[in-house]
């Protein structure tokens, strides 16, 4: 039977635990924010949550390959400071027992669409600001990197930008 006093000293244990790793984290990022880059971990997150954000827009034949080239682009188009706090999500996320504590995923390969959805849903819903926002910052992006793409815009029946006049 655990006692409270072993379960506090277990909850506070995890969180120096935490803390160091993201100190530690921190310590091997030092210096200016540095330019956002998509490895092969970032590249499977976007890959697997792509059409869960797109959901009925996104043709069942399409390929998220150009959307998430389109994504990496509009990050790279983010003030320094927000591709930096972009890749320490995506870094974070890349991390197994991170993405199974914020997401209850244990890989996005293996993650079927519902709970993909559920978790993007529950970040959405979140009561934690912090989340809401990582939430919204892939949403945005995302769905600005879709629509972009003029080869999109006949499916919401947007006929481009007018003409200018003669």
């Amino acid at each position: 039977m655990t006692t409270r006093r072993a379960f506090l000293r277990f909850g506070m244990g995890g969180a120096i635990a935490l803390a160091a790793g993201g100190a530690f984290y921190r310590g091997l990022q030092q210096g200016a924010p540095r330019r956002f880059n998509l490895d092969a971990a970032g590249h499977e997150f976007l890959t697997a949550i792509v059409p869960v954000l797109l959901g009925p827009a996104l043709p069942a034949s399409a390929d998220v390959a150009p959307v998430v080239g389109r994504v990496r682009a509009a990050i790279a188009g983010l003030p320094l400071a927000a591709q930096a706090e972009l890749q320490d999500l995506f870094g974070l996320l890349a991390l197994a027992p991170a993405r199974r504590l914020l997401t209850g995923l244990p890989a996005w390969r293996d993650a079927s669409p519902a709970r993909l959805h559920a978790f993007l849903q529950d970040w959405r819903l979140h009561r934690f600001l912090q989340l809401r926002a990582a939430y919204q910052a892939l949403h945005d992006l995302v769905i600005g990197s879709w629509y972009a793409d003029p080869a999109s815009w006949a499916a919401i029946g947007y006929p481009g930008p007018t003409k200018a006049l003669a």
